[in-house]
């Protein structure tokens, strides 16, 4: 490892996967996390500030500032996921409270802080529905002059998981997301299409709940509730999904990925569509661009493949740290 640490804020609506994320973050030394917000999305709000503190409790992190978000979206109702992360957003996994507090400042007088107070530039990874972030750049525009790339966890170029065409994160507050995308710095989409595909084989997820050591038996415990397959043979229903952690992996190890700078935008009117991300892979304009004139879409590098193995293989080192 050669160079500084890069400075790393996530805003994260913990969940298993974020927790995952939370986990790599605070353990690789190629990262240096300054803060986390926490929004409403897969639980409430008040739900993700608890589970946040108590993973960077069990993951053994300095007292790194959490602030508490957004409760809602801009204009949809709050729609939680705990069909898939647990009625407390973390697995159910039955862990004590946090002894740990949060800031006395809000979200989005957090991000500002931390992020104009860099000494270099940061490093933004929202692992959530982007109301946070939307409202930070609304409210504080000037951030942007020292935010080096925001690498968020959404989207989808394929095939959706909260709709046919839409991914969770995105689909749960649209128009935050096609506010991220006006950013004006270099933005990275770890979407549905790499999320999917780095997986934890179920004797590597068998030896990190076995550890001694709470946090490396916490991304075990927490993998064991991301079963890939379930319903079918034992090595795959008992592998676990890196999800969230991937965009944070891509963070530390970005030539884990491969990218297309691609014209991005967000469905924003209602219907079947409505929080799609549409993504441009045509090698030319088309009939629409010829007869209506060309649309200013943002730039945006879509992750369109992901080295499996070399992720997990990254992982595993960092929790096991």
């Amino acid at each position: 490892m050669t160079g500084e640490p890069i400075p790393v804020i996530i805003d994260c609506d913990t969940g298993v996967d974020d927790a995952l994320a939370l986990l790599f973050a605070v353990r690789h030394p190629g990262l240096d996390l300054r803060a986390v917000t926490c929004v409403a999305g897969n639980t409430d709000v008040d739900g993700v500030v608890r589970n946040t503190l108590t993973v960077l409790e069990r993951a053994g992190a300095p007292d790194i500032p959490v602030a508490r978000g957004a409760a809602r979206p801009l204009i949809e109702p709050a729609r939680s996921a705990r069909h898939v992360h647990g009625t407390d957003g973390m697995g159910d996994l039955g862990l004590p409270a946090p002894t740990r507090a949060p800031a006395a400042v809000d979200a989005v007088t957090l991000l500002h802080r931390e992020i104009l107070g860099s000494p270099r530039p940061v490093t933004l990874v929202p692992t959530a529905p982007l109301t946070n972030i939307a409202l930070l750049l609304r409210t504080h525009p000037e951030v942007t002059r020292n935010i080096e790339r925001i690498v968020f966890m959404g989207g989808a170029v394929a095939v959706g998981n909260a709709t046919p065409v839409a991914e969770f994160n995105v689909w749960h507050d649209p128009e935050a997301a096609a506010i991220l995308l006006t950013a004006g710095v270099p933005i990275t989409m770890y979407g549905l299409d790499v999320f999917q595909q780095v997986v934890v084989p179920a004797p590597e997820v068998h030896r990190l709940r076995a550890s001694d050591e709470p946090g490396t038996r916490l991304a075990g415990d927490l993998l064991a509730h991301r079963p890939t397959s379930q319903g079918g043979p034992p090595e795959a229903e008992e592998a676990g999904g890196l999800g969230d952690a991937g965009a944070v992996c891509a963070v530390a190890d970005p030539q884990g990925i491969t990218t297309r700078l691609l014209p991005v935008e967000v469905t924003l009117a209602p219907g079947p569509s409505r929080g799609q991300t549409v993504v441009d892979r045509r090698p030319r304009p088309g009939e629409s661009e010829i007869h209506e004139g060309r649309r200013e879409q943002t730039l945006v590098d879509v992750a369109l493949e992901v080295d499996v193995d070399r992720y997990v293989r990254l992982y595993l080192e960092t929790v096991g740290r």
